[in-house]
């Protein structure tokens, strides 16, 4: 299975490169990908020396195209796949229709995976998206259990790359009406599901620290307890006399115990979340699921490094813990 990483600079594309990431998935500094924060992504010479650094080492580079254009923004959307195709990049990554079709029009040889925020859940949607814009490889939603995910491979309509680590989304992907009704803006569009300029951290006596969004209060942490970056879904609500995160707690997708099924099932890709994160984020997490891949491609059975590996993850987690997600949901 392809390891593919995030990066949302330069330092952390070499850092993945170096420490084993197979593909390395990248945006351009704009609002055509889903983590537009400012200072975040790429320039074009940034981009350019990034897929060189990448080529020489045999591995490759993804542009990220994965943003819903407006009526009257197309045209930005369209020159950035000219731009990826222009660089040399190896693949784009694409959820709008009209973005995967001028992709498959104006540059053919350049191949097209289908972006998670095209929520593909079903073999009528995939074999749809392949006859009709001749996708290379689907990004599954972070929604499907086990089961769905291994009945989408054995239909064997395109390859299939799902995420193996990093932040949940419980909402359509990308496309949070929690975060848009709160804050106005939408996070597909912005890069991120809490904009910073909606965000204020306030310090109450006794050293608590409250964070709001947009005037709304999302959360209260004591001193000593680790405090995640806000958004609606993981914030603490007043629900019949309790206060609780009572929509998702703060947590992160692991699928490290899955790896041998997920093999099973014909999987090609697992991808690593988290472009908005650092260069050491990303060197972490990527060193230990390229030795975890490679524990199981020779077959060994030594489980020595399992509590190591989990530790590691587990810090780099939101709220310091992880989970299956839904993908160990017995229900469907």
């Amino acid at each position: 299975m392809q390891l593919v990483c995030p990066a949302g600079n330069p330092p952390a594309l070499k850092a993945a490169i170096d420490l084993g990431a197979d593909a390395v998935y990248v945006g351009f500094r704009d609002q055509t990908n889903a983590r537009a924060f400012p200072g975040l992504n790429f320039t074009e010479a940034d981009l350019l020396s990034g897929i060189a650094y990448a080529h020489a080492r045999s591995r490759k580079i993804y542009v990220a195209l994965n943003t819903y254009p407006g009526a009257a923004d197309l045209g930005a959307w369209q020159a950035a796949v000219d731009r990826a195709a222009a660089l040399g990049a190896d693949a784009v990554i694409c959820a709008d229709m009209g973005v995967l079709d001028y992709a498959a029009r104006r540059h053919p040889a350049l191949p097209r995976h289908l972006s998670v925020q095209a929520s593909a859940t079903t073999h009528a949607a995939l074999r749809y998206y392949r006859e009709r814009f001749g996708i290379a490889r689907a990004v599954l939603p972070r929604v499907l259990s086990i089961q769905q995910v291994e009945r989408l491979c054995v239909q064997g309509i395109v390859p299939i790359e799902v995420f193996a680590f990093g932040s949940l989304c419980i909402m359509v992907e990308g496309r949070c009406q929690l975060s848009s009704y709160v804050t106005g803006a939408s996070p597909n569009r912005h890069g991120v599901c809490s904009p910073a300029k909606f965000v204020r951290w306030e310090e109450e006596p006794g050293g608590v620290r409250r964070v709001s969004l947009n005037g709304r209060l999302i959360d209260r942490f004591a001193p000593d307890e680790p405090a995640g970056y806000p958004t609606v879904c993981k914030g603490r609500y007043a629900v019949g006399g309790e206060t609780f995160h009572a929509l998702e707690e703060p947590t992160s997708l692991n699928t490290l115990a899955l790896l041998p099924r997920l093999q099973a099932a014909g999987v090609v890709a697992l991808k690593i979340e988290g472009r908005q994160r650092g260069q050491a984020y990303v060197a972490s997490v990527t060193k230990v699921w390229r030795q975890a891949i490679d524990r199981l491609r020779t077959g060994s059975q030594d489980k020595s490094q399992d509590a190591a590996w989990q530790r590691e993850l587990q810090r780099h987690a939101e709220g310091h813990q992880t989970t299956l997600g839904p993908y160990h949901r017995s229900w469907h």
